[in-house]
């Protein structure tokens, strides 16, 4: 298959994912269920907009040769610097032709089988933090459980199926409190102190990751709560309208925490081998890619993924190549052009 094919091939009336050419936000709109984002669509559509402002700098008057793109992080070696993001409840917000252990047992397994990782989600239904562990245990630990932020009674719980699964780290979208089906319990869900989230980071045992960092300020809060890495993130623009894009954010936050030693992934809009290397010029040590995955495994399953990974991965390294960066330490900021 192509990755076009692929596409295609996940262009099913059924699926609210219409798996469009250019995944920007503007077919999905606020279609939640589904995979839209909150209010007009706003954020999601000025992440992907955002992306594409910046310019990459080409300078071919260096040695040449194959880029290294590989990434360690958190004592495990990957092929390339990004990540699947994670996706729960995919039959109400996609289709049913995949449940949610279906989708993880496809998108761990490949991701791992092709050199870096996946993210996975977590939901109101127990069993889908449950399957994305078993997936990820098969995998044998590669891969990223996202715990919701629930009460700590309910996280404490779904620690324990962390710790099982064997993964090399956890995290917790944090942005995920404005859900509305977490505001009902009791004790309640939703934000987080520094003081509770510094609770659940000890609970973890695991380098922990918090994702939905948007300021300078909860940057250095994720930091004072002993987070190993953060994710600059609003969730896709799925939990709150009007937000900035990651790209307007992400330079501040990365020099708040230059020297601090806490890794800083991106995600948001993230939709090409080019835009990786942006990331990355900008500061940070790793990006994830969500929604464009879905289609992908929708489409073509294992196959499928492996072909997505190819394709951004490729798109990195002639990034790189004419960017005049052989490694991704070699990436500066003076690399890109930022309006």
């Amino acid at each position: 298959m192509t990755y076009q094919e692929v596409l295609e091939n996940a262009r099913d009336p059924k699926n609210k994912c219409k798996a469009c050419p250019v995944c920007n936000g503007k077919a999905c709109g606020n279609h939640i269920p589904g995979p839209g984002s909150k209010g007009i669509g706003d954020t999601a559509m000025r992440n992907y907009e955002k992306w594409r402002e910046i310019r990459v700098n080409m300078d071919t008057l260096c040695p040449s040769g194959t880029p290294d793109t590989s990434l360690e992080l958190f004592g495990k070696k990957f092929r390339y610097p990004f990540f699947a993001g994670p996706v729960g409840a995919v039959v109400a917000h996609y289709s049913d032709k995949y449940d949610d252990k279906g989708y993880n047992n496809v998108l761990v397994k490949a991701c791992a089988d092709n050199g870096i990782a996946a993210f996975t989600g977590d939901g109101l239904d127990a069993t889908v933090m449950q399957v994305a562990c078993e997936a990820i245990a098969s995998s044998n630990g590669v891969g990223v459980p996202t715990v919701k932020p629930w009460n700590l009674e309910t996280i404490e719980a779904k620690m324990a199926q962390v710790k099982a699964s064997g993964s090399f780290a956890v995290a917790m979208d944090v942005d995920a409190a404005g859900l509305p089906f977490l505001k009902g319990m009791n004790p309640p869900a939703g934000g987080k102190t520094v003081e509770q989230l510094a609770e659940i980071a000890k609970m973890a045992g695991k380098p922990f990751i918090v994702k939905g960092v948007m300021t300078v300020k909860g940057a250095l809060k994720a930091k004072e709560a002993g987070a190993a890495g953060i994710v600059v993130s609003n969730h896709g623009g799925r939990v709150l309208d009007q937000c900035p894009a990651t790209a307007e954010v992400l330079c501040d936050i990365v020099d708040a925490l230059k020297g601090s030693g806490v890794k800083v992934i991106v995600d948001g809009g993230i939709r090409s081998g080019v835009d990786v290397f942006k990331a990355l010029a900008m500061g940070a040590d790793a990006v994830i890619i969500c929604r464009p995955f879905v289609p992908m495994v929708y489409g073509g399953a294992e196959e499928g993924v492996q072909l997505y990974i190819n394709k951004i991965g490729g798109e990195l390294e002639d990034t790189m190549a004419m960017c005049g960066a052989a490694s991704l330490a070699e990436i500066t900021r003076d690399m890109v052009f930022i309006p």
